[in-house]
């Protein structure tokens, strides 16, 4: 143990340090075990009484398009299981620092000294990305959906809707939103490491756009072109933000000083 490592503290891997397969697995293993720790406890945390809080949040928006609309349960352990997923959604909301931060440890090893100190930026930036990709979602992308779907005329049909499926719904759209809008973060660091580069990912913007509108379609089972343009929408324009972001990175190798003094030789 070095001077500067306090005790109980995981041995960081030194810059240049090549680590074999096993030592990959264990390190994996380390990460993976940190961050289903993170979401357990922010789950657990989120039981009560911010789940039940929330559960009336996502509500408001079918309550605000529809007069005296309420959710049913016709299943003893339908209102609790979707309890959970709630729980759950605001889990992943408040561990994703945590998780990204883990992910980024372990790519740690890969990175310069110079680009170990983008870690906590990226963290907070991808962090951000998430939280925003959300708030999109409800305050833009559920209202008009919702409105298409659950606001028939009420001479016709009175929704009576039930929270599970009401639930999955909203959840699976906010999910997916919040992951989209890391997509520029994930689209620059496989830039960095050499994979994609910005030239191939713009000659892909026709695919781009049709799989936009393929995702728009499975998260939202919506035939309004409207729902399904909105959630397309940001998908699109995220996918050339990161081009962008990828632009700026390309070009700058990722291999370590110690290696790079090696293949010189």
């Amino acid at each position: 143990m070095s001077a500067s490592q306090t005790p109980g503290e995981k041995p960081t891997q030194e810059e240049g340090t090549v680590l074999t397969i096993l030592e990959h697995i264990r390190e994996l293993r380390y990460r993976i075990i940190v961050s289903a720790v993170a979401l357990l406890v922010a789950t657990l945390a989120s039981l009560w009484p911010l789940s039940g809080w929330f559960l009336e949040y996502l509500a408001k928006p079918a309550e605000d398009r529809v007069e005296n609309f309420d959710l049913i349960f016709i299943e003893p352990l339908e209102y609790w299981t979707t309890y959970f997923r709630v729980a759950l959604l605001l889990g992943v909301a408040i561990s994703m620092p945590i998780i990204i931060y883990q992910v980024m440890s372990f790519v740690g090893p890969a990175l310069r000294r110079s680009e170990k100190r983008w870690i906590y930026p990226i963290v907070a930036g991808a962090s951000f990305a998430f939280v925003a990709g959300c708030a999109f979602a409800y305050y833009v992308e559920l209202p008009p959906a919702l409105g298409f779907l659950i606001g028939a005329p009420s001479d016709i049909a009175e929704p009576q809707i039930r929270i599970r499926s009401y639930m999955d719904f909203v959840l699976r759209l906010i999910l997916v939103t919040g992951l989209v809008f890391e997509m520029p973060l994930l689209v620059m660091g496989l830039a960095k490491l050499g994979v994609v580069n910005s030239r191939k990912l713009l000659s892909w913007w026709r695919y781009a756009i049709i799989l936009a509108f393929v995702l728009a379609a499975v998260v939202t089972p919506s035939i309004d072109p409207v729902t399904q343009s909105l959630v397309a929408g940001p998908v699109i324009v995220l996918y050339f933000v990161g081009i962008a972001l990828a632009k700026l990175v390309e070009g700058q190798p990722v291999l370590p000083v110690a290696e790079k003094e090696v293949s010189a030789h």
